[in-house]
């Protein structure tokens, strides 16, 4: 007889507490293999294929396409065969992680630890007969209500927040989640039992009932009447992911913004030359992440964090170099490890396999995590300037405008020349404006005469 396993939303990682289904990649009824894929899901950072560390029938899914569920949410249940010699596993919980993990890993992972990345996809060693009887799922398991002392069981920090916000005391709740799990339905019941001894005009302010197990994970509260024409744009994803960064970012970096004008006409005579040889072809976003992993070595505190806990100042032995990368789904800052150790010509096509991936929507969170540095080339949106906000919990980004024909006086005359704006948004924690304008500086003037860079080498 068949044994029906539960497969819940797994820890994806850096940090993610939620995942939104994109694309189901398997049927109700249909053969799985052992880790093979059976979602495509959609985290703050990137879109992820979710492999199922069970080999079996698929009975039963949780969720439609468009709904968010938490890390622990179960996802689907698979029917397996042959109960007696256990059920047929990996430790799989992404596409890329080993097989054969032991089940203490496996328990580690499902509650919240990050797993290694990796991309590597190891197929499964057998599935699952067709025609094998499925049993039935089990019904789904009692509420059971928080207990009294010791942690509460809740995954989702959104679930916290509300209850915070409305001031509901979860030990008092009963949960409706898996084990026990306080979902964000729970909480909105709460407080619509509450609002019901209250009389109707606290049920305004109320969140809305949630229906199924899907439902209840994705519910959100009831949106006041609408304005003619207004538009309300739920902030997910990427796009939440981005304002919670920032926001952060505004409420805890102290930041200032210093700005200079460059003559960039050397530069890209240099660039030319380079280019002009036989050879791969180097950006100029390269070039200029090569002058600023040059200054970042002279001036090391702007490549560096804040432990505010412990009160320190940590400077930071590598550069992981983040890009601003504009794409459909979004503003991503894909980070280039170790660009310290790069030359022009690697970074160049590190930016490009990095900015495929990102037009792609294949970015793993492991690529667009653990930056040091930021470098924003918004001139590639025609603008000059711009005061950028620092990228959570790095010290400093740099911003770089177009570059245009411009007058300049060039050698005691004036004459047109490539001109470009510069500006460095740092966290003042870290350091004064002496250091702030001597990075900026430097780098203004390797702009100008690339030759600087060369004796810096």
């Amino acid at each position: 007889m068949a044994q029906v396993l539960e497969f819940k939303l797994p820890d994806l990682g850096e940090g993610l507490t939620e995942a939104e289904i994109v694309r189901w990649l398997v049927q109700v009824g249909d053969v799985v293999a052992v880790d093979q894929p059976v979602v495509e899901v959609e985290t703050a950072k990137a879109m992820v294929e979710v492999p199922c560390p069970y080999g079996g029938v698929v009975t039963a899914r949780f969720g439609e396409e468009g709904t968010e569920l938490p890390v622990g949410a179960p996802l689907l249940t698979v029917a397996v065969g042959e109960p007696e010699s256990g059920p047929e596993s990996s430790g799989n919980v992404l596409v890329g992680y080993g097989t054969q993990a032991p089940a203490a890993r496996r328990r580690r992972v499902r509650t919240g630890t990050a797993a290694a990345d990796g991309r590597d996809r190891r197929p499964g060693t057998a599935d699952a007969a067709p025609h094998a009887r499925v049993a039935a799922p089990e019904p789904p398991p009692a509420a059971v209500p928080a207990p009294a002392e010791g942690p509460v069981p809740v995954i989702s920090p959104l679930v916290r927040k509300l209850a915070r916000d409305h001031d509901v005391d979860l030990r008092q709740l009963t949960g409706s989640g898996p084990d026990g799990l306080i979902l964000r339905a729970d909480v909105e019941n709460a407080l619509r039992t509450r609002a019901a001894h209250a009389g109707p005009a606290a049920d305004q302010a109320v969140p809305s009932p949630a229906g199924t197990a899907g439902e209840q994970a994705a519910a959100i509260p009831e949106a006041a009447p609408r304005a003619e024409g207004e538009v309300r744009i739920p902030l997910k994803g990427v796009r939440g992911a981005v304002a919670d960064k920032l926001s952060r970012s505004r409420r805890e970096i102290p930041d200032a913004t210093c700005w200079v004008d460059a003559d960039a006409t050397e530069l890209m005579r240099a660039r030319a030359a380079m280019n002009a040889a036989l050879g791969p072809k180097v950006s100029l976003l390269a070039l200029l992440a090569r002058i600023c992993t040059a200054a970042l070595a002279r001036f090391p505190e702007l490549n560096s964090t804040v432990d505010t806990e412990a009160r320190e100042i940590v400077r930071l032995g590598r550069v992981h170099l983040g890009f601003a990368a504009q794409t459909d789904r979004g503003l991503v800052v894909p980070v280039v490890r170790d660009a310290h150790r790069r030359d022009a010509e690697s970074l160049t096509a590190e930016f490009a396999r990095l900015t495929e991936a990102a037009r792609t929507g294949t970015l793993t969170p492991g690529e667009l995590s653990g930056g040091t540095f930021t470098l924003n080339n918004y001139g590639v949106f025609g603008v000059d300037g711009s005061t950028p906000i620092v990228n959570h919990p790095e010290a400093a980004m740099l911003g770089v405008g177009r570059i245009v024909p411009k007058p300049w006086v060039h050698e005691g005359e004036l004459a047109v020349r490539q001109v470009v704006q510069l500006s460095l948004t740092f966290d003042h924690r870290v350091c004064d404006g002496g250091t702030a304008g001597g990075f900026l500086r430097y780098v203004a003037d390797c702009v100008e005469q690339p030759a600087v860079l060369l004796r810096t080498l």
